[in-house]
């Protein structure tokens, strides 16, 4: 159920960044604030505050079980001479098929080798990837010596 919500936000923010939207929402988790967050140190979106469905919060309100069904992530996305900088975000590991890889598999992707079925990352795209330490981006993994289920891909 995770990887499906995922796939959706994925697809949600693909299509805000074409539309040429300034801001969206997405729902509040754990795992989507700690992509955006990812998203927003790898340069993908600018801003990342925490809200409702009418907008991001302008004092700080905590998350009680009366309001956490709609506690919303606020994106600001970000725009280089009009065209988006996040224009592709793809998942890697599907709902029927989980990718895992070690160290040395995540050291081939980054250097521009294939591995398994993993195509190898291009100039300017992040991979994340969820482990026992949280979720973290392809180099910093590697950085750690840590592997994991790799989630999803940004360009």
């Amino acid at each position: 159920m995770v990887l499906k919500n995922l796939a959706q936000v994925c697809s949600h923010l693909q299509n805000i960044s074409k539309a040429h939207i300034a801001t969206t929402s997405i729902p509040m988790t754990k795992l989507n604030l700690s992509i955006a967050l990812g998203l927003q140190d790898q340069g993908f979106i600018s801003s990342v505050t925490r809200g409702n469905y009418a907008g991001p919060d302008t004092e700080y309100t905590p998350i009680t079980q009366e309001n956490v069904a709609t506690r919303r992530l606020w994106l600001g996305m970000k725009y280089y001479d009009n065209e988006p900088v996040l224009s592709k975000m793809r998942l890697v590991s599907k709902p029927t098929k989980r990718v895992w890889v070690g160290v040395n598999g995540l050291k081939m992707l980054t250097s521009g080798k294939e591995h398994e079925y993993v195509k190898p990352l291009q100039p300017g795209e992040c991979m994340f990837l969820l482990s026992d330490k949280g979720l973290l981006e392809a180099r910093e993994a590697i950085e750690r010596q840590i592997g994991g289920q790799l989630l999803l891909r940004v360009r």
